[in-house]
């Protein structure tokens, strides 16, 4: 990622100091501007991560210089004094690496003068610039030995870009294929990508005795092993070698485990403990005193005070699903919300109006239903519905009801809106407008046809063992309707990329100054009650709810005292 931050700042012009390639949001636009630029390969293929340094580093020089500065920066983890414990008590004798860093062997040089002399291990270090080396360790049985394959960030040559990682050093390749005749292998932290030594592993299988042992690949998840990979397992299975794949996230989590099972000497496991990885979670203490700012945060939740409790029950002499239901509402036109028992519908409206709306289905009120909305999905669904009704009801709001997920929207100017509909349909958006500092609709530039609204995704949900209504402000698209699916894909990509863009540039302090537009548009400026349809009691039964105007705040404990005070 850091070769890509370069390269995107290379070509975009934009200064490396207002990127942050550890957001997601930047990580998504650099990914974006490279693929669209070809400038490296696709994303995630195994030549990606040498393109991309060769791209940066013209230079073998410049690149030996890059590692140099970064691999000097590191200290021996938890996981390397693990792995060097075992190396000095004699458990690991072949090591096979492809990183340039000094850990491993100076965390085996503090292990080793842990014991006594005579017990010492001596760890032997090549390279791809002495391989000798390791030939004479292979042939002689001197272990152990750690092969830095690609080589190490001190050696004058590296292997790193697409055409040195092509071929290995002969010497250091034969070392390579000779320890697999003679032991098992684990594989740690190592993806595959480089096709020499892949080539290589895959050249021992031809051994009469190749991995005695077996093979263990571990990796984070099998689903994402590379194509190389699974070639080269299957085929160690097809030759008679035990192969396995073990997953696991971290080599720190690897060598815990595998020291549950191993005795190390007692210097040795109290030297590696020392470098125990500390506990991450822990309780935060909770303030003692009076405190002027506190860090909490604002959640776009609101309380449900009230919500309905009984909705008007509808007997059918033929029955229907919900979404039947809703379907012969819309047809009818006429206002209201439905969802359906069976034989039965339960509905908030006028009862006239839903009696017409389903007339040829033997409509006959039958008094009311009760409301569980906390254990009938039905309920819940009906007071959703009903919910965003009620939002959107006397205001310059639309409702939006989908399948996965309600929203409402700040609603166009109308065909037929008169002089006076308009005047009040900008005083009711005018608030909004403002904490937006922009257009809440209108049509994407230089895109004919694609019609946008502000607006925000509504959520009922149940926590802390009340009813809230969650907002999350977004923005809805309508691109125009085509069949072919090219046109659909670049529609897509255009409604992306502005979307992205326009909420880009929105931070902390807009988005706090339109969360708090939504609040009274919610939940209303006076009471906080809400009513979906504006049905009389002796009309019909209507949904009616009491929002509170004060959102959700995070904080360590709702009931400490510290929050209790005056």
């Amino acid at each position: 990622m850091d070769f890509k931050k370069q390269l995107f700042c290379q070509f975009s012009g934009t200064s490396r100091k207002q990127v942050d390639s550890n957001d997601p949001l930047w990580v998504e636009r650099i990914e974006l501007f490279l693929s669209r630029r070809s400038i490296l390969p696709p994303k995630d293929d195994p030549t990606e991560y040498a393109a991309a340094f060769e791209a940066v580093y013209p230079s073998q020089e410049d690149r030996r210089s890059y590692i140099e500065q970064a691999v000097t920066k590191g200290t021996p983890s938890f996981a390397h004094r693990g792995l060097a414990a075992l190396i000095s008590s004699g458990q690991v004798p072949c090591i096979f690496t492809t990183n340039f860093d000094s850990m491993i062997e100076t965390a085996a040089t503090v292990t080793d003068q842990l014991l006594a002399a005579p017990a010492r291990a001596n760890l032997t270090v090549a390279g791809i610039d002495n391989a000798d080396r390791a030939s004479r360790c292979l042939r002689e049985s001197q272990w152990p030995l750690l092969a830095k394959v690609h080589g190490d960030f001190q050696s004058v040559d590296l292997k790193n870009t697409s055409e040195e990682l092509a071929t290995q050093d002969l010497k250091m390749r034969s070392v390579l294929t000779g320890a697999c005749g003679r032991f098992g292998l684990i594989v740690v932290g190592y993806s595959g990508r480089d096709q020499s030594v892949m080539e290589a592993l895959t050249d021992a299988l031809k051994e009469a005795n190749a991995f005695p042992s077996g093979i263990v690949w571990t990796c984070r998840s099998a689903s994402r092993l590379l194509p190389a990979v699974v070639e080269f397992l299957n085929a160690a299975h097809s030759a008679g070698v035990t192969t396995s794949v073990l997953e696991c996230h971290t080599f720190d989590e690897l060598i815990a485990d595998v020291l549950d099972g191993i005795k190390l000497p007692d210097e040795l496991e109290k030297h590696v403990l020392q470098e125990w990885p500390s506990e991450i979670n822990k309780s935060a203490p909770l303030p003692t005193g009076d405190h002027l700012r506190f860090p909490v945060l604002q959640s776009s939740a609101l309380p449900l005070i009230e919500w309905p409790k009984f909705a008007r029950k509808i007997k059918l002499s033929s029955s229907l699903d919900t979404r039947q239901a809703q379907e012969v509402l819309k047809v009818s036109q006429k206002m209201g919300a439905v969802a359906s028992t069976g034989r039965e519908l339960a509905a908030f409206g006028a009862d006239d109006d839903l009696l017409v709306a389903f007339a040829e289905q033997g409509a006959e009120l039958a008094g009311t239903i009760d409301l569980n909305i906390a254990e009938d999905s039905w309920a819940m669904g009906l007071v959703y519905d009903a919910l965003v009704h009620a939002i959107c009801r006397e205001q310059a709001l639309a409702p939006r009801l989908r399948r996965n997920g309600h929203l409402v929207v700040f609603s166009h100017a109308k065909r037929d809106e008169d002089e006076a509909a308009q005047r009040e349909r900008k005083s009711l958006q005018s608030g909004p407008q403002a904490a937006y500092s922009a257009s809440l609709t209108g049509m994407i530039p230089n895109h004919k046809g694609f019609l946008f609204n502000e607006g925000a995704r509504i959520k009922l949900d149940r926590v802390l063992d009340g009813w809230w209504c969650v907002f999350e402000p977004t923005t809805v698209v309508r691109s125009p309707q085509t069949e072919d699916p090219e046109t659909q894909k670049r529609h897509k990509g255009v409604v992306a990329d502005w979307t992205r863009e326009r909420w880009a540039r929105r931070y902390n302090n807009v988005w706090a100054k339109i969360i708090a537009a939504w609040i009274p548009l919610i939940a209303r400026e006076d009471s906080g009650k809400l009513q979906a349809f504006g049905v009389g009691e002796r009309n019909g039964v209507d949904a009616k709810f009491v929002i509170s105007p004060v959102p959700a705040w995070s904080r360590p404990s709702h009931d400490h005292p510290y929050f209790q005070r005056a």
